[in-house]
C-alpha cells in the first residue's frame, strides 16, 4: 500500500477517533477533537499532494479518498447538530450534496465516465473545513487558559471576531456547498437524464 492511501485510511481513523473524542467527557476533550480533525484535514492535503507528485494515483485512491473527504466532513456537521452547535438544516443541505454528489459519481463510473473535483468543489471543501475548524475552535478556546481568550475574545466589529467569523464561515459553508452541489449536478445532467 502506497503512502497516499495510507494517510487515506489514516484520516477514517482520525474521523473515528474525533467522534469518539468529541461526545466524550475526558479532560480537554474539544481541543482534542479540534486537533484530531486539523490532522485529519492535513492528510487530505498531503494524500492528494504526495499522489499527483510522484504519480502514485490508484484506483483506491481515486474511490477511497473523496469518500472518506465526505465521512470526515459529514461526521463533524452532524455530530455539531448533536451539540447544538448548528441548526439541522444546514446539516441536511451540507449531507444531501455529498450523498448527492456521490451518487452521480457512482451512476458515472457505471457508464465508465470519470468525474473529476471542479473548482467550485475545491472551494466547498476549503470553506467546510474552515468553518468546522472555526466551531472546534469556538468549544476550545476556553481551555487555553488567558491567552485563548485575549486572542479570540479580541473585539472587532461590536463582538468578539471569533464569533461572528465563525458565523460567516457557516453560511459560506453552506451557501457554497448548495451552489457547487448544483451547479455538478447540472454541469453532468447529462449523466442521470438519459436514465429518466
Amino acid at each position: 500500500m502506497n503512502l497516499p492511501n495510507k494517510l487515506t485510511i489514516s484520516r477514517f481513523f482520525l474521523t473515528v477517533a474525533f467522534m469518539a473524542v468529541i461526545f466524550s467527557e475526558v479532560r480537554f476533550h474539544q481541543t482534542l477533537a479540534l486537533v484530531l480533525f486539523v490532522a485529519a484535514s492535513l492528510t487530505d492535503y498531503f494524500d492528494g499532494m504526495i499522489a499527483r507528485r510522484d504519480k502514485l494515483v490508484t484506483n483506491f485512491g481515486i474511490l477511497m479518498d473523496p469518500l472518506v473527504d465526505k465521512i470526515m466532513i459529514c461526521s463533524a456537521f452532524i455530530a455539531f447538530v448533536g451539540l447544538h452547535k448548528i441548526p439541522a438544516w444546514m446539516a441536511v443541505v451540507i449531507v444531501a450534496r455529498e450523498l448527492a454528489i456521490t451518487g452521480l459519481r457512482l451512476l458515472a463510473a457505471s457508464k465508465q465516465v470519470m468525474l473529476a473535483a471542479d473548482v467550485g468543489g475545491k472551494a466547498k471543501t476549503i470553506s467546510q473545513i474552515v468553518a468546522i475548524i472555526s466551531i472546534l475552535v469556538m468549544m476550545s478556546y476556553g481551555q487555553w487558559g488567558e491567552w485563548g481568550k485575549a486572542i479570540f475574545e479580541f473585539h472587532v466589529i461590536n463582538g468578539p471576531w471569533a464569533v461572528w467569523f465563525t458565523q460567516l464561515a457557516k453560511w459560506v459553508a453552506v451557501i457554497l456547498t448548495f451552489f457547487s452541489g448544483v451547479a455538478y449536478l447540472w454541469r453532468n445532467r447529462q449523466l442521470y437524464l438519459q436514465d429518466l
